[in-house]
């Protein structure tokens, strides 16, 4: 039995017995996440945290450096080869917001992998060249759950240690600032997103975030595109005046509202404030940027540590085309090689999108399978082999009993600068493509016996 195995065992055996049987302390820590404005509903669906040991963190921020390093070097290749650059599937616009240099040196400030950690196993099946979530939700959750009564008494047995990485946030926004050239000792951020409908400014992680800058010193705002203004070289919002933009709007959806005369626009092209992420930054969030490090012509001159993790923790990907490519150092026919080879196959659109799904061929009978893949021919998709999702049972508090459910466990090691610091994880009903209430964060904790 695995140090966390026992760990888990021992704190399901500690919350089925008094006195915490009776669910008071759920009730209570449920109540005090309300307090803390984190979400029109409980962001939390389950009563433990997930706990990594720290030699399991050591490995996968060893890896995932050694990947967002790679990513890097990748986008700075297509940029300046339009071969590759086609590669990548983007569109007119995102393309010429591509080639403006917005200042600084690295593509994605901030970013995220989306990681399948299995025991001693780990492989990475995305990158996102945003902003991570749950970064202040997981800090603030730690701290909650820390305290929780049956935490603490587990704590009596097991180390924890709690993975913060909001500080890194703003330390990673202030050096981009200085890098592009910022003067101003304290900056005024703003934080550009479109709000969810029927999401109040007060319920939002930006809502969380924005008050911690401003404690820290530098004036923070929320804003939407829409309440943005360019005159006399100065972005504003109202009588605000941005220093720096913390972007949470993904282009493409922008693209859809607005064109390129909008005012952030205008003020990026003239660099009169300091945009992170990036526009360029986009060409990271293309699942296509996979198929470009899982190709070795590509890669043939990186450094060998960054070929050795490419090579070990991604999975063999390809932008779904009528094409001949390798599997495993064989010449295959792509479409014909998944459709024979589907139930180890998923097919996820290039872009992030409410509107196209992803397809699982161990899921998908031969007919839908060949209907999704038609439709991946006509609209940029990747073909990834399979990563098996990590599982495990969590204690949940369902109309006020306590059951337990299995749950898919995605970590996301948080990069800042090409640092990692820190990481959450994303649970889902095991099984369920759908959306379910239970879907949310739990606070991630380092392990180690006492």
């Amino acid at each position: 039995m695995t140090q966390v195995v026992e760990a888990i065992a021992r704190y399901h055996k500690l919350i089925e017995s008094e006195p915490y049987i009776d669910l008071a302390w759920a009730k209570a820590l449920q109540d005090r996440i309300k307090t803390e404005k984190l979400g029109g509903r409980p962001i939390s669906p389950v009563l433990r945290p997930h706990f990594i040991t720290n030699r399991q963190y050591a490995a996968l921020v060893k890896a995932a450096e050694s990947l967002f390093s790679a990513i890097h070097r990748v986008e700075q290749m297509a940029l300046s080869n339009p071969a590759l650059l086609a590669r990548m599937q983007l569109l007119p616009a995102e393309r010429m917001l591509a080639q403006v240099d917005p200042g600084y040196s690295i593509f994605s400030v901030t970013g995220l992998l989306d990681t399948a950690l299995n025991n001693g196993s780990l492989r990475f099946v995305a990158h996102n060249s945003d902003a991570p979530a749950g970064v202040v939700y997981g800090d603030v959750l730690s701290d909650l759950y820390f305290e929780a009564p049956p935490v603490k008494e587990f704590r009596k047995r097991y180390k924890l240690s709690k993975l913060g990485g909001t500080k890194h946030l703003l330390s990673a926004l202030l050096k981009t600032y200085k890098e592009f050239g910022g003067k101003l000792k304290k900056p005024r951020i703003a934080i550009v997103e479109f709000r969810p409908p029927f999401q109040s400014a007060e319920m939002s992680e930006h809502a969380l975030l924005a008050e911690l800058f401003s404690s820290e010193g530098f004036p923070t705002e929320i804003a939407s595109p829409d309440q943005l203004e360019y005159r006399n070289g100065v972005l504003r919002r109202g009588e605000f005046p941005i220093d720096i933009v913390y972007r949470r709007v993904h282009l493409q959806e922008f693209l859809v509202r607005f064109d390129l005369s909008h005012p952030l626009v205008r003020a990026y092209k003239d660099r009169a404030v300091c945009m992170v992420n990036s526009f360029r930054s986009e060409l990271g969030r293309k699942k296509v940027v996979f198929d470009l490090l899982t190709d070795d012509a590509v890669t043939a001159d990186f450094p060998a540590p960054e070929k050795r993790a490419i090579k070990e923790f991604i999975p063999w990907t390809r932008l779904v085309q009528a094409a001949k490519t390798t599997y495993r150092g064989h010449t295959v026919d792509l479409p014909e090689f998944v459709m024979r080879h589907r139930a180890k196959l998923v097919l996820k659109p290039n872009d992030d999108s409410a509107e196209l799904n992803s397809f699982r061929g161990a899921e998908t009978d031969d007919l839908g399978w060949e209907k999704a893949l038609r439709q991946a021919m006509r609209v940029p998709y990747v073909v990834q082999e399979v990563a098996e999702p990590a599982r495990a049972v969590f204690p949940l508090m369902q109309y006020g009993s306590l059951m337990m459910k299995e749950m898919q466990i995605d970590v996301h090691p948080h990069s800042f600068l090409g640092k990692v610091h820190g990481c959450s994880s994303w649970l889902s009903v095991a099984g369920s493509n759908s959306f379910s209430t239970l879907t949310g964060l739990a606070p991630t904790f380092l392990l180690e016996g006492k």
